[in-house]
């Protein structure tokens, strides 16, 4: 086992550094990491007082600096102590710079800061926590997507994970004995999407929520017959209606989310191209 001392030094709160931080290192194994987080860092004395307790603990130094004297100063510090210190953003800024014809602007945080997006957001966030399992289908046309399933498809939590990333979901399951509004079948602004899964998995997951819950594992919730039912049933849903299908049995929440988004975009592109046609 490595262990390895890793400084996220930033002049703003350090978030963008940790998830850099996260990225790089589910690259390797057999690493013990002990984060050091160095947030606000805007002036040369802040800095020097961070070095001092870098020199107890040495090790990668990631850090966001735009402030060019305490930049110089923390490249000048960690080079006299042979420690790494790599400028996490700058290969992007830099890219960014090149292509856009612009000087990046040297503002602390600015990534943070409260404008439309965040806004749209939070928004995204309440509409599809008030449009979870089927709640409020009177609302569903003002979603951006609507995921269809049958219980413990990963709806919930691939709604919540777009909603972070600024998309307004709801999710209805599908249940054999009661069929869905029929609204489902006329909206047009949302895109739905049916999430599948394999009638084994779906057992192992239903068991164990059964479990969580004290309840008796051994219901028509987890009969393997009845599963797969229920899974034929959404299915012939998806195809009866022409919806994009995606089968979360081995995908992450982030994998499953990622193919929703790109479906969103194809269809915003499809969209753009009959308008241009068009006009």
């Amino acid at each position: 086992m490595i262990r390895l001392h890793l400084h996220l030094l930033s002049d703003s709160t350090g978030e963008t550094l940790e998830s850099i931080a996260k990225a790089g290192l589910a690259q390797f194994e057999g690493v013990e990491t002990i984060k050091h987080f160095w947030p606000m860092v805007r002036s040369e004395g802040h800095l020097d007082r961070v070095m001092l307790e870098i020199t107890q603990r040495p090790g990668l130094i990631l850090y966001t600096l735009v402030n060019s004297d305490v930049r110089r100063r923390l490249e000048m510090r960690s080079h006299a102590l042979g420690l790494p210190a790599v400028a996490a953003l700058d290969p992007v800024i830099e890219a960014l710079s090149r292509m856009l014809g612009q000087q990046a602007l040297a503002r602390p945080g600015r990534q943070h800061a409260l404008d439309a997006a965040y806004f749209a957001r939070v928004e995204a966030i309440q509409f599809t926590i008030a449009h979870d399992d089927g709640i409020a289908s009177d609302d569903w046309e003002e979603a951006d997507c609507v995921l269809a399933g049958v219980s413990r498809s990963s709806k919930t939590p691939t709604a919540i994970y777009l909603a972070n990333r600024g998309y307004k979901v709801a999710n209805i399951p599908l249940v054999v004995e009661s069929p869905p509004p029929a609204s489902l079948y006329t909206l047009r602004n949302p895109l739905v999407v049916g999430l599948t899964t394999s009638p084994d998995r779906l057992v192992q997951i239903r068991r164990n929520r059964l479990l969580s819950l004290n309840q008796a594992p051994e219901t028509a919730y987890v009969d393997q017959e009845a599963v797969a039912a229920e899974l034929a049933f959404a299915r012939r849903i998806f195809s009866d209606n022409g919806w994009p299908v995606i089968d979360v049995t081995r995908r992450s929440i982030e994998e499953t989310a990622a193919a929703i988004i790109n479906l969103l975009g194809e269809r915003a592109d499809k969209a753009a191209d009959r308008a241009e046609a068009t006009s």
